[in-house]
């Protein structure tokens, strides 16, 4: 699985979340508390929470 990047959309300094894709799935964690975990999402609905992001949808 490739590694972990931080989403453009967090700040430099206190909402990072940091993500790692493949063509099938999507895991998302909190930079700040990488010991907590990560969440998976299948990488259909991870494309489409990026979509409605992107138009302003959330």
């Amino acid at each position: 699985m490739p590694g972990w990047h931080k989403s453009s959309y967090s700040d430099r300094e206190y909402n990072c979340v940091e993500v790692r894709e493949t063509a099938h799935v999507a895991d998302v964690r909190d930079s700040q508390n990488r010991e907590h975990g990560h969440i998976r999402f299948p990488a259909s609905e991870w494309s489409a929470f990026l979509a409605d992001v992107r138009t302003g949808e959330l």
